[in-house]
């Protein structure tokens, strides 16, 4: 479960992936089935979230890690790196950004 704290120091990589509408499910499937079966059992994962938009143009990933140095091991995976490249031939474009999380805030209802 992902657990949004300033000050947990995790590294936050918030991946979009631009995508033709009638490819989106199938890079959503391919992405999830990445993430369970390679990426979430990388030492340093903490958690991942997939996002599809409702134009379906974009699929987007929050995920938190350890650190910076567990993330370069897990792109460095080999089985990892076949699921990214299958969906990097079906998104037009993915644009990684590393975030730290300065601030959170929830309803007091």
């Amino acid at each position: 479960m992902t657990t949004l704290d300033a000050n947990a120091g995790y590294v936050v990589i918030i991946n979009t992936f631009s995508v033709d509408p009638a490819k989106a499910e199938e890079l959503l499937s391919v992405l999830i089935e990445g993430t369970e079966q390679g990426v979430s059992k990388r030492p340093g994962f903490i958690s991942a979230n997939w996002h599809m938009a409702k134009d379906k143009r974009h699929v987007t990933n929050y995920a938190q890690w350890r650190s910076e140095a567990d993330i370069d091991a897990m792109m460095a995976d080999p089985d990892v790196r076949r699921h990214l490249q299958k969906a990097d031939g079906l998104a037009d474009r993915v644009e990684p950004i590393f975030y730290e999380l300065r601030a959170t805030f929830k309803s007091s209802e």
